[in-house]
């Protein structure tokens, strides 16, 4: 016979009352039962504009007085009323909203009374022998929920909805949401700003008299978005007349896809200029990428051009391929050298090489997917689309020319991915 679980034991915690009293974001007073005011929380003291020092000792009455400029006020007898009714019963009282205007002071010591509705709740803290010891009174600031219908209610000359404390409430919640909503957009912002520079500061400017004038770079983040993308490019000198190119794109956001990129990149040139050769260097990356988790599935395409020799030889990991485009106007996709992505395979495997000739007025084209994914189309069409912005600027420089291409591509679509464009001309 099984036994029922047993439930899971807990060791104690010494909770600070008092702590969490002062913390809490709803205003609190703590009153005895003649209405003096023995302990007030911060939250009170901001919806109040009022210190300790103005409360703690005092009559709620006393520092809280009604309104003597308007005839109508009656906060404090209903006041009176509720505090009256809850030591009475026992039991917490609601109240309806009420229009009770507070004391302020201006900086040169005039005191003025200030337009404020809230929605009170009155609650008995009782001994054990069931007689109130305390009142906590809670109250909730709803002049905005009020002004906001009374302004509906003369714009549609249609009546108030109907339980207002109910709707206070929920407008007091709603307004915490907002303010916490607001404060994740601020710290989300802040960590797309230090992962976007993280990633600009590991991302290489064009380096090496070879491929400077014959390469150009582009990379465009994510318009609106809360997170930075792993999208990377990288151009090193090889020497003899060579030099390679990368473009890849890393699974994930943040910082976690800025440091793995910035790891794969370095790692990729690194193995380029010790093997020399592009299927090799990805060789070595796939079994580098194979030791954390984070750099499985990446893409990457990796392209040695030796303007000796005229060539270009490559190889592909699961990325988009190349895209050339001859002087001729003629286009070549570069995709007779695809492999699967990085680590996607149990154990290492060699991955493919190809070659093709690289003549003068040729055009060659790395790109991540932002450029040319679109939805409700195929890639196939987004390369298309990219092959001809190419051939319409190839005779462009090569700055100019990845400048009007980027502007050709760039939708406001195509914004909520990273983009990442990389130019090479023979």
């Amino acid at each position: 016979m099984s036994s029922s679980p047993q439930p899971t034991s807990h060791p104690p915690v010494d909770i600070d009352y008092a702590g969490l009293f002062a913390a809490t974001p709803s205003p609190y007073l703590i009153l005895t039962p003649d209405f003096v005011i023995c302990d007030v929380n911060a939250a009170y003291l901001r919806a109040t504009r009022r210190t300790r020092e103005d409360l703690v000792g005092r009559n709620v009455f006393d520092a809280f007085p009604d309104n003597p400029d308007d005839p109508s006020a009656d906060g404090v007898r209903n006041l009176r009323a509720s505090l009256e009714r809850a030591l009475a019963t026992g039991r917490a009282d609601s109240m309806a909203i009420q229009k009770y205007d507070i004391p302020v002071t201006d900086e040169a010591g005039r005191t003025r009374f200030e337009e404020r509705f809230w929605s009170p709740v009155n609650a008995p803290v009782l001994d054990r022998r069931g007689k109130p010891i305390l009142l906590i009174h809670r109250v909730e600031d709803v002049t905005s929920f009020v002004r906001v219908m009374a302004a509906r209610e003369e714009a549609t000359a249609e009546p108030p909805l109907g339980d207002e404390p109910l709707q206070a409430e929920l407008f007091v919640r709603g307004l915490e949401l907002q303010a916490v909503n607001q404060r994740l957009r601020e710290a989300h912002a802040h960590e797309h700003q230090v992962a976007l520079e993280l990633q600009k500061a590991m991302l290489p400017s064009v380096a090496g008299d070879l491929a400077h004038g014959r390469t150009a770079v582009r990379y465009r983040p994510a318009v609106g978005s809360m997170n930075v993308c792993g999208d990377w490019y990288d151009v090193s000198d090889l020497g003899d007349e060579r030099f390679g190119v990368a473009v890849g794109d890393v699974v994930g956001h943040g910082f976690v896809a800025a440091g793995v990129m910035g790891q794969l990149r370095a790692a990729l040139a690194a193995a380029t200029r010790a093997t020399g050769r592009a299927d090799r260097a990805l060789e070595v990356l796939d079994a580098y990428a194979g030791s954390f988790d984070s750099a499985v599935g990446t893409t990457v395409v990796k392209v040695v051009v030796d303007l000796r020799e005229r060539t270009l030889s490559y190889s592909v990991a699961g990325h988009p391929p190349p895209v050339l485009v001859r002087a001729s106007g003629a286009l070549e996709l570069l995709d007779e050298a695809t492999g699967p992505p990085l680590a996607a395979m149990s154990e290492p495997t060699a991955r493919p090489l190809a070659r093709t000739a690289f003549e003068p007025g040729d055009v060659l084209a790395l790109y991540t997917d932002g450029l040319v994914e679109r939805r409700r189309e195929s890639i196939a069409d987004g390369i298309d689309r990219l092959a001809a912005s190419v051939r319409r600027h190839a005779g462009l420089g090569i700055e100019d020319a990845a400048d009007a291409v980027l502007a050709d591509l760039s939708t406001a679509e195509a914004s909520t991915d990273d983009i990442a464009l990389l130019l090479v001309t023979s």
